[in-house]
């Protein structure tokens, strides 16, 4: 029998379940929306509040606590600096969580895992800059290389049809020239 289970085994055995869960709330706090399954929604709900309480008092017992789960030290410090001041006026109820319907293979539920209040950079989807996807040892190498990239790459894209042009103008002048030799 199943009785008073706290919380949702989601079918993985312990650490994969805390693993599941702590790159979940990981990537909440990061991109500030997520889309999962719902029976893993509600599961992750429940440890993103507690730790969004607990980040509304920024205290080195608090830090330490959070840093248990949050292990990335720029979501531990977003959740302090930013998440934290912003939920100070909320008594609770900091996520909310909006259903997509069934996934096509298993027809599991979806759903958004997301912050009810979200600032406007997160409403904006996270660029990946071409800075950011080179290695480092590339980046060193190809400084000189990376100016004229950026410049081939912001030429406007009207100047092939011109250039198309000037060359059929020139395709007769050409033709003309060559039976004036001639």
């Amino acid at each position: 029998m199943n009785n008073k289970t706290g919380f949702n085994r989601l079918n993985r055995r312990a650490g994969h379940r805390r693993a599941l869960i702590k790159n979940m709330v990981t990537s909440l706090f990061t991109y500030e929306r997520i889309t999962t399954t719902k029976s893993k929604a509600l599961e992750v709900k429940r440890h993103a509040e507690k730790i969004v309480t607990r980040a509304k008092v920024d205290s080195v017992h608090n830090r330490r606590e959070i840093a248990k789960t949050i292990t990335q030290g720029d979501v531990l410090s977003k959740l302090f600096t930013v998440l934290g001041p912003r939920f100070q006026s909320r008594a609770g109820g900091y996520t909310r969580i909006l259903k997509l319907g069934q996934r096509f293979g298993d027809a599991a539920e979806m759903v958004i895992l997301e912050f009810v209040e979200r600032s406007a950079s997160a409403e904006a989807a996270p660029e990946v800059t071409a800075e950011a996807k080179a290695p480092k040892a590339k980046k060193a190498a190809g400084d000189s290389a990376a100016p004229k990239a950026a410049a081939k790459k912001s030429a406007p894209k009207k100047a092939a049809p011109a250039k198309a042009a000037a060359k059929k103008a020139a395709a007769p002048k050409a033709a003309a020239k060559s039976a004036d030799t001639e």
